[in-house]
């Protein structure tokens, strides 16, 4: 088997300094490295021949014997001959109680030393010490829940049953004011378990809001419409509209109020987590009364005549 030559693995000269030697090994290791080249035997047994070249050329002692006795150093013992009998240690120099510690996270932008048989656990051969089980985070559980209109624009709280890890559990869930159809809560460590001392999981619940008999959102401010008769919307009056969180109250409707206006009721809209609320808009609805009498006609003609207008007047 022909003698491996570590200077032309690595492409430098025998009089090379350990620097030029780093730079050589972290250029040859960052282009060939098993994350970087996956299914590449090539590149695989390039690393491996540089990181056993760096592990001789790197250090003083051993480059001194390899200069001396080439690739039979590893068998030269308290100044025995290369070629006396038994003395060796062995060839790996990956062997156990002898790892070679290359600095990594240097080659891919941090810092520390890294044993490369513990990461590859043993791809370069050897007896090797086997690796400690890496800690897994557990999986996220994810569920739908549907809230109703209220707690979703003002805040509350939704009691949730779900199984974690085969079993049934139950948890409040406190649900943010303002929340939109479609969004999701996160719930920190409440998915499944890790393991080997890994952190849980975590809980995604997507939030679906109830559709609410009155009120219809627009971004933070929640519309309301309100029907009128017609004398109320032409001569004016109070009328009782819902809110979301005061209950039932009283709001003018100004004289001569046409179908579709809206009015103001400043903080009663949706409430937002930094705080503050929009407001809610009462949309006015018009109700025509049906089946009117001949009495009521001759009285609406006599309004008519007496007060001629043309809406449409202009617009097209």
């Amino acid at each position: 088997m022909p003698q491996k030559d570590y200077y032309q693995i690595l492409g430098v000269s025998r009089d090379a300094t350990s620097e030029q030697i780093r730079k050589a090994f972290k250029k040859i290791a960052r282009e060939n490295h098993p994350d970087a080249k996956k299914d590449d035997p090539a590149a695989a047994e390039l690393f491996k021949a540089a990181a056993e070249a760096y592990d001789v050329l790197g250090d003083d002692d051993k480059r001194k014997k390899y200069d001396q006795f080439g690739e039979n150093w590893k068998h030269f013992k308290d100044g025995q001959s290369p070629f006396a009998g038994g003395a060796g240690g062995g060839g790996n120099p990956f062997r156990s109680g002898g790892p070679v510690d290359v600095d990594l996270r240097d080659l891919f932008g941090g810092q520390g030393a890294v044993d490369l048989e513990q990461i590859f656990g043993g791809m370069f051969g050897g007896g090797g010490r086997s690796r400690a089980p890496r800690a897994r985070r557990g999986e996220d559980l994810t569920a739908t829940i549907q809230v109703p209109f209220q707690t979703a624009a003002l805040g509350g709280s939704y009691d949730l049953a779900f199984e974690r890890d085969g079993k049934k559990e139950e948890l409040s869930i406190k649900v943010p004011a303002g929340i939109e159809d479609g969004q999701t809560i996160r719930l920190g460590g409440q998915g499944q378990p890790g393991s080997q001392g890994g952190l849980a999981g975590d809980l995604l619940l997507t939030v679906t809001v109830q559709n609410h008999p009155w009120f219809r959102r627009e971004g933070r401010n929640v519309l309301v419409e309100a029907p009128v008769t017609l004398t109320e919307a032409a001569l004016g009056t109070r009328i009782d509209v819902p809110t979301l969180s005061d209950g039932i109250v009283s709001l003018t409707l100004p004289a001569g109020t046409s179908s579709g206006a809206k009015l103001r009721l400043r903080g009663k809209g949706i409430a937002s987590r930094s705080g503050g609320r929009g407001d809610q808009l009462v949309q006015i609805k018009i109700v025509m009364p049906k089946n009117l009498d001949d009495a009521s006609k001759q009285l609406l003609n006599e309004f008519a005549e007496k007060n001629p207008q043309n809406p449409r007047q202009g617009l097209w």
